[in-house]
């Protein structure tokens, strides 16, 4: 047991190494072969459970400190450990549906399954860690384009569970040969040796056509610069006074940095060091003073869309009649003001509200300093008036946002020529987090085929090709602009246009897996899991 316990924990932290920054993609098929070796078995189901428990705090507690840098270790610990638990829900899944024949997919799918319930329960749920955004630069990307972030969770844990078959074959096989060389008839036993190694290089090429298939459909992913019309856009990070979670305490000064660098970069335009941009884009929180009460700062943005001579999208927090909040993304159009509004559907629950306020009180001095936002309703598109070529389409999913399939869904639907993520990270330090979510922002590129500008407060700011390569980026915790021209494009991919159909058919698929095996287990004794392969066949004897 001990053995298994560590094997366990090992798969967690190679699913962790697999993310962003670093770039070790590869790592997360071998984690789950690794994690499904281990829970797999005749063992109890608790045991799958427990396993699978630790593999999820291998892999979430180095991911997540992030959310326990300005606040404490306990939401750090507690959200792991809840993380956790979905893994363990994978390794219970994956010992009851290990016993059927064809397991490597059912077990795959059950990834699947417990990735949507952790991505939907509870508070809307957390979908941070999902296996497609460790693979920003692997392989695997373009099947985002087939069937977006879920499709591509899926190929890389069918790619651990088919490489986990290979591996319990391959050892069986080796130890059965062994054996023959002390019965009589090593013929026959040769025979069955030869055709046992035939079938796991069969198997083995079969789960190396999943990566290689991704290699191929890079060649169908749209160019940097195909599109309808191509338009200028800029991305500005303004940076903050300081970082933590009173990063706004000087609100004016936030609001001050990306007037500032608006008006710098207008400046490198009249000189003709860069090109005039047709929209440009403010972080989320770029102004934390709400420019609909308070005219100086309407003033201020004005003068910063007047300089620069196009709207800007600004990330403003607006308080309520009922003093409630609002995260918004304006499209202010210099003396026009507002004329568009994005309204944050997508709240964090623990930072942007705090559900059952009084409970958590208990736990923690800094409940009361989460917020008092409320979701806002729409499809998540702007128009945007440049000064030429007419109206410009921009999706927008504010930061935590970008981690949910459907926040981009609506807005393609409305027909989003363009992706933007602003962002705010000032209040995550100098951790990984920026990175995990330019990853996911990656993802959204190819899953939607669009150009995708990512400006963030401290930084990482970018420009995304509808590739998924990163154009051009920022340092941290510098004042910058990006400026590029993209192209907008209002053809959609099929991950688009079928939107979460691979998700419900993965789950419909893993819950009938489920069920099929229960059934099995009380109207039969099962054959032992090892002495099965892919297809339940029993070897010869």
């Amino acid at each position: 047991m001990l053995t298994r316990s560590v094997l366990a924990a090992l798969a967690g932290l190679l699913l962790f190494a697999s993310f962003p920054p670093r770039t070790l993609w590869f790592l997360a098929p071998v984690g789950i072969a690794i994690l499904t070796l281990v829970v797999r078995g005749n063992g109890r189901l608790r045991g799958g459970f427990g396993l699978g428990m630790l593999a999820g705090l291998g892999f979430f507690l180095p991911l997540l400190p992030w959310t326990g840098i300005y606040v404490g270790p306990v939401p750090w610990l507690a959200l792991s450990a809840v993380c956790a638990v979905y893994v363990g829900l994978f390794g219970l899944v994956a010992r009851v549906v290990g016993r059927l024949a064809w397991w490597p997919l059912w077990v795959a799918a059950g990834w699947s399954l417990t990735e949507w319930i952790r991505s939907s329960f509870p508070f809307g749920g957390f979908p941070w860690g999902r296996l497609a955004f460790g693979q920003g630069d692997g392989w695997y990307l373009p099947y985002a384009m087939v069937g977006g972030a879920p499709l591509l969770s899926f190929v890389v844990a069918l790619t651990g569970t088919g490489l986990a078959w290979v591996m319990l074959r391959a050892w069986r096989t080796r130890s059965e040969s062994e054996a023959s060389a002390n019965l009589p008839h090593r013929s026959r036993w040769g025979t069955f040796c030869l055709t046992s190694w035939n079938r796991i290089i069969a198997a083995a090429m079969g789960v190396a056509i999943i990566p290689l298939t991704g290699v191929i459909l890079r060649t169908a992913l749209p160019g940097p610069e195909d599109g309808n019309r191509p338009i200028t856009v800029a991305a500005i990070q303004g940076s903050v006074p300081r970082l933590g979670l009173d990063f706004n305490a000087q609100r004016r000064a936030v609001l001050d940095n990306h007037v500032k660098r608006t008006e710098e970069l207008a400046r490198d335009v009249e000189a003709g060091r860069a090109p005039r941009p047709d929209v440009v884009i403010w972080p989320e929180n770029s102004s934390d003073i709400d420019p609909l009460r308070n005219p100086d700062a309407a003033a201020l943005i004005t003068q910063a869309s007047e300089a620069i001579e196009a709207p800007i999208l600004v990330g403003a927090v607006l308080v309520n009649s009922d003093r409630t909040t609002t995260n918004a993304v304006m499209v202010w159009d210099g003396a026009n003001g507002p004329v568009d509004r994005h309204d944050k559907k997508i709240i964090q629950p623990f930072g942007e509200y705090l559900p059952y306020r009084e409970f958590f009180r208990h736990f923690s001095e800094y409940a009361d300093r989460a917020g008092y936002f409320v979701p806002g309703t729409g499809d998540g598109v702007v128009d945007v008036p440049p000064a030429r070529d007419g109206i410009v389409r921009i999706g927008v999913a504010t930061c935590y946002e970008v981690a949910f399939d459907r926040a981009f869904e609506d807005a393609l639907r409305a027909g989003a020529q363009l992706l933007t993520v602003p962002t705010n990270n000032a209040t995550f330090g100098k951790s990984e987090m920026t990175y995990q979510q330019l990853a996911m922002s990656r993802v959204r590129a190819v899953e939607h085929g669009r150009a995708l500008i990512v400006s963030a407060t401290t930084g990482v700011s970018a420009i995304i090709t509808a590739d998924g390569a990163i154009q051009q980026q920022t340092d941290q915790f510098v004042p910058d602009a990006l400026v590029s021209r993209v192209p907008l494009r209002t053809d959609t991919t099929l991950a688009t246009r079928i939107g979460p159909a691979p998700e419900v058919v993965l789950c419909i698929l893993a819950a009938a897996a489920i069920a099929a095996a229960a059934i099995g287990r009380r109207t039969r004794t099962p054959a032992e899991p090892s002495d099965q392969d892919a297809a339940g066949n029993h070897p010869a004897p």
